[in-house]
């Protein structure tokens, strides 16, 4: 499958410095929309703000982590947009997923995409229901971590962002087995588009679950990293900040060790201490 990548753009820019000014290229982290559509539905079930590459990926993994497909047989096909009267360069915004013939679908529940965010989400216990909905079982607890595994993630997780280190502009989410070895990092503008596309790519290689493995993300946790967390059966989920409180009540209801905070050689445990070695 053809793949389409632009994710930094190079601009002009002014720096100022000691009171004198001097002109000079700087790299942005690029931010235009996707549109995912579903070929045989004939309608498109998300738009969102993401830095273009892994588009196929980040479609797939949306459509996983939001119940839509069960798994990578469910996609026929994933291709970008094909319409001759649609700009050229415009149609590297526009996915078509094909689904398997006969496999029927529910997108009521992505009529959410069209009109929240983070700031204005919707009701924190109807969102749990939602998920009870489609009867994810509790994460079982056998993965156990020390705190020195956990204390070496940020810092192997900022060295992988390459993105990141040309433009400081964007968000990132990785995964990494029980001996704490980076297996796959994604960047996005967007933090649940990271993990999409990290969770995608996992689909579309046949990789998921996540059983015994650790995600961590950049920035925080919300609810969309957990929601999509426990698609994927991710045990441990940390990040760099803080977490929200209906993360946190996710988590607790799903059994994941939820972590926040992790910088240095501490951390805070919201859920599941039982998977950390302590004294």
């Amino acid at each position: 499958m053809k793949t389409f990548n632009k994710s930094k753009i190079k601009m002009p820019v002014w720096v100022v410095e000691n009171g004198k000014k001097r002109l000079r290229q700087d790299y942005l982290t690029t931010e235009e929309p996707l549109e995912i559509r579903l070929v045989s539905s004939h309608c498109t079930v998300a738009i969102t703000m993401r830095t273009p590459g892994a588009d196929f990926a980040l479609a797939a993994g949306f459509l996983y982590n939001e119940g839509v497909i069960s798994c990578k047989q469910d996609i026929q096909t994933i291709s970008y947009c094909v319409d001759e009267n649609i700009d050229g360069e415009q149609r590297y915004n526009i996915v078509n997923v094909e689904l398997r013939p006969g496999l029927i679908v529910d997108l009521q529940p992505l009529e959410r995409h069209f009109y929240t965010n983070s700031a204005c989400g919707v009701c924190g216990k109807a969102s749990i229901e939602a998920l009870r909905l489609r009867g994810y079982p509790m994460i079982a607890a056998e993965m156990m971590v020390t705190p020195k595994l956990l204390y070496s993630l940020p810092d192997q997780l900022r060295a992988a962002q390459g993105v990141f280190n040309a433009t400081g502009g964007l968000h990132a989410a990785a995964v990494f087995d029980m001996q704490g070895q980076l297996l796959n990092l994604q960047e996005d503008i967007g933090r649940h588009n990271a993990l999409d596309k990290l969770i995608g790519t996992a689909l579309l290689s046949c990789d998921l679950p996540f059983h015994n493995h650790i995600i961590m993300v950049s920035g925080r946790s919300s609810f969309e990293i957990l929601q999509k967390s426990i698609a994927a059966r991710v045990p441990i989920v940390c990040s760099v900040s803080a977490p929200s409180s209906l993360a946190v009540s996710m988590a607790r209801e799903f059994g994941i060790t939820l972590i926040g905070f992790l910088r240095g050689e501490r951390f805070n445990v919201y859920s599941g201490i039982e998977r950390i070695f302590t004294t």
